[in-house]
Formats: C-alpha cells, structure tokens, sequence
C-alpha cells in the first residue's frame, strides 16, 4: 500500500502559513482602514499568501527526501529557509518596484523607510522564530503524520 508519505509531508508544512497568513493579512487590511495608513499593506500580503504556504510545504518535503542523506534536524532546516526567502523577496520587490534599497536603508512603497539596524534584529527574531515554529508545530505535525 502506498502511504504518500510527501503528501502528508506537504499537508504538514502548509499548516502553520495557512492559518496565520490570513490573520495577519485581517489584520493589517483592518490597521489600514481604521488607522488611515497610507502604505498598500495588502498588495505586500497578496504574493506572500499564494507563495509562502506552497514554500513551506515543499521545504517540508525536501526535509523529508534528504533527512536520511543528511541527518539534519527540522528545526535548523526550517530556520535556513528564511535565509532564501528574504534575498529572493527582496529581489522581487526590488524589480517590481516596491522596494528601494539606499545606503542606509529599505523604502517600502515610498512610504516607509526602514534602516538596516533595524532589519537586523527582527531577521535574526526571524530565524528563530522558524527554527521553533518548525521544530515544535511542523516537527509534530510530521510525527503525527508518521513520517518524521
């Protein structure tokens, strides 16, 4: 019998962005209209909401062809993916127009401009969020799945 064992991989690894994405995006559509910012917060969400879940759930899936080669635990390997996502975002923003990098910082939409010291820690917040979102939610999930 076949168990599918990258489909339960994928399901797990989509979990976690399919439930927070759309808070996050209610949030700030809600900041925007009641608050008045000017920034097109929702145009910034949009690519992430149709991209992100399906990166997860690919990643999920690599972790699980490579585990055996690699012996790498999930957490770490979920802590390297925002290591790819945000040069190939910034990357994308940057051709599309909706980031401009200075010298000494990050414009959003030419509304809101954000310095590199800034950046810095909330990256490193970042990495450490995936490793614990990836080795507590993700990582039990898989177990759950059988396939961890």
């Amino acid at each position: 019998m076949n168990t599918h064992p990258y489909l339960r991989a994928y399901l797990a690894g989509i979990f976690v962005p399919t439930l927070v994405l759309p808070l996050l995006l209610t949030v700030f559509i809600v900041v925007r209209i009641v608050l008045k910012v000017p920034v097109p917060i929702e145009q910034a969400m949009i690519f992430p909401m149709a991209v992100v879940p399906s990166l997860f759930g690919l990643w999920n899936m690599l972790w699980l062809g490579s585990h055996e080669s690699t012996h790498l635990p999930i957490g770490l390997h979920g802590a390297v993916l925002p290591l790819l996502m945000a040069p190939t975002g910034a990357l994308v923003a940057t051709s599309l127009g909706v980031l401009v990098l200075n010298s000494h910082g990050a414009t959003w939409f030419q509304a809101c401009e954000i310095s590199y010291a800034l950046i810095a820690p909330f990256f490193v917040a970042a990495l450490a969020v995936y490793y614990l979102v990836w080795k507590y939610i993700v990582g039990s999930l898989n177990r759950v799945l059988g396939i961890a």
